[in-house]
């Protein structure tokens, strides 16, 4: 039990900005079974985001509301992935080939196509949210962070890591294993049953479905996942995520 509450510590440690785990020892197998608890920080995020729209929606406008609420998501998580679908369009817009593509990703320097990138998914995220059904707010918030951080966990163990230098992100994608996959699927299928009954059996297979075809394209396109690979696939979702609902349940 201390050791599964160590590793939920150290999800949480590296997925936001809260200092939960400095005392635990993290190695690499330790972080790679942190990976099956991601989807369960998520819906600590999402709760999050819920108690701040039920505290705030009473004072603020819901189109200000919304906004902040998509902040609130990006200081918790202190920006961490909005850096990867940045350097991800600018390697995949700038070139055909797989090297050239990698060392653009690499490059902390971001081109004018990431920003624009960047931008419109932030855009994008706040209008699916904006025009969500009130009574599938709550649902919404919860599992757009949720939904994101299952692809992260599906894409580490169903891909492969290539850049032979290593990287952050190579820690998790070699450790990873069936067992944390299993139990952050377990988690976003239980979370969308809960929360649409069996109408969430749609949100879970079409979920599946484009983390699967984002595995595909990242395979024949690059060859693997990267950190800024994992990054993106994490915002993608949950733009993806929140247009599902807009679309089913809206």
């Amino acid at each position: 039990m201390k050791q599964r509450w160590d590793d939920f510590r150290t999800a949480i440690a590296f997925l936001t900005i809260f200092p939960v785990a400095n005392n635990v020892a993290m190695d690499n197998r330790r972080l790679g079974r942190s990976m099956g608890l991601f989807p369960a920080v998520g819906l600590l995020l999402g709760l999050g985001l819920v108690v701040s729209n039920g505290l705030l929606s009473p004072l603020i406008p819901r189109a200000v509301l919304d906004c902040l609420l998509i902040l609130l998501l990006i200081l918790a998580t202190g920006a961490l992935h909005l850096d990867g679908i940045a350097d991800m369009i600018d390697g995949l817009a700038a070139s055909r080939d797989r090297e050239t593509s990698l060392r653009i990703m690499k490059d902390s320097r971001v081109g004018a196509m990431g920003v624009v990138g960047l931008v419109m998914l932030l855009l994008l995220k706040y209008l699916c949210l904006f025009h969500i059904p009130l009574e599938q707010k709550s649902a919404a918030l919860l599992l757009m962070p949720t939904a994101g951080r299952f692809s992260q966990v599906f894409l580490s163990r169903c891909s492969t890591y290539i850049r032979r230098e290593g990287g952050t992100g190579s820690v998790f994608v070699d450790h990873v294993g069936n067992g944390e996959l299993f139990r952050a699927g377990l988690t976003i299928l239980l979370a969308v049953l809960l929360l649409f009954s069996f109408k969430g059996v749609v949100f879970a297979a079409l979920l599946l479905v484009f983390t699967t075809l984002m595995m595909h394209y990242f395979e024949r396109r690059l060859g693997g996942v990267t950190g800024d690979v994992l990054g993106a696939a994490t915002e993608m979702t949950e733009v993806f995520s929140l247009l599902l609902i807009l679309t089913i349940w809206g």
